[in-house]
């Protein structure tokens, strides 16, 4: 039976070569996340486009495609949203954020536990 949870759809904004502990910020975060025993994550490369600071990157020019913005995202419970993002706040990560409010459900078999 499929059943919709109301949660959170919770994303960080960094550059794709951006370092935080010796790691990339985007599999830093997906690590953590997993280590909080959130359900699953995924990261996104922009193809083109441009951050706070108004710099234009594009995969086209191929000095400045090597640092296009990476989209991590989760769907979370309130709660679990704001664990990770206690942990990153702690962490002192370097990333921009949103929080939307998302309903979400599991269409087919459930995984098992590894």
């Amino acid at each position: 039976m499929e059943t919709t949870q109301q949660g959170v759809q919770l994303s960080f904004y960094t550059h794709a070569r951006a370092r935080h502990d010796g790691k990339l910020v985007f599999e830093w975060l997906l690590e953590h996340a997993r280590s909080q025993g959130i359900g699953g994550g995924s990261a996104f490369r922009a193809i083109c486009g441009f951050g706070r600071h108004g710099v234009l990157r594009e995969e086209q020019f191929f000095e400045l495609a090597d640092d296009l913005a990476v989209k991590v995202e989760f769907l979370l419970t309130d709660a679990q949203s704001q664990a990770l993002l206690q942990t990153v706040r702690e962490s002192g990560v370097d990333a921009v954020f949103a929080i939307a409010p998302a309903s979400f459900g599991i269409l087919g078999r459930t995984p098992t536990p590894r």
